[in-house]
């Protein structure tokens, strides 16, 4: 095997080790970690869960400014770049104070299928987040690898967004 193949084959497969290794790792701190109930408050919010939920939806607002810009970008609107960029960083910060509380008060859930998709979902979502942000950094990649990375975190964010956000307004209300 060619020094070229195995550069070309590590280009994707350093990504997608460390994404998996992420994923599986949160997974199994989630579900090994004695959860502790105890919740991130903001002032103004009712409970918790209506804190996750709106910084949830901050988040989902602003993945889909990522999606625009992304379609924008590949289009040769080079000038969304900065949005693009500022937007993504955006909506990992509002959802880690969500997945701080997830992993340390919830820990992985499985007893009902939302909360299990969730769960998976959540692992998911930071897996492909660090597949994206690793691809980012190498030239060598090919050039499907970044918005299949950038397709799956939003995929991932979305599917988060369902089974909690969605989930919170049908059951409690906008208001609560």
């Amino acid at each position: 095997m060619s020094t070229t193949s195995v550069a070309k084959r590590s280009a994707v497969a350093v990504p997608l080790v460390a994404g998996a290794a992420t994923a599986v790792g949160l997974g199994v701190y989630g579900r090994l970690h004695h959860p502790t109930g105890v919740a991130i408050d903001i002032a103004g919010f009712s409970s918790f869960q209506a804190v996750k939920t709106w910084l949830a939806t901050l988040a989902a607002v602003l993945g889909l400014v990522q999606l625009a810009s992304a379609v924008a970008i590949y289009r040769g609107r080079s000038s969304l770049a900065a949005l693009h960029r500022w937007s993504g960083r955006a909506a990992v910060a509002v959802t880690l104070p969500v997945v701080a509380h997830c992993l340390y008060a919830l820990g992985f859930q499985y007893g009902e299928p939302r909360v299990l998709v969730h769960s998976l979902l959540g692992c998911f979502f930071y897996g492909a987040f660090v597949v994206k942000m690793l691809a980012l950094t190498r030239t060598d990649a090919p050039a499907w690898l970044l918005p299949v990375a950038g397709g799956a975190v939003f995929t991932g964010l979305i599917g988060l967004w369902l089974t909690s956000a969605l989930w919170f307004f049908t059951t409690f209300g906008i208001t609560r």
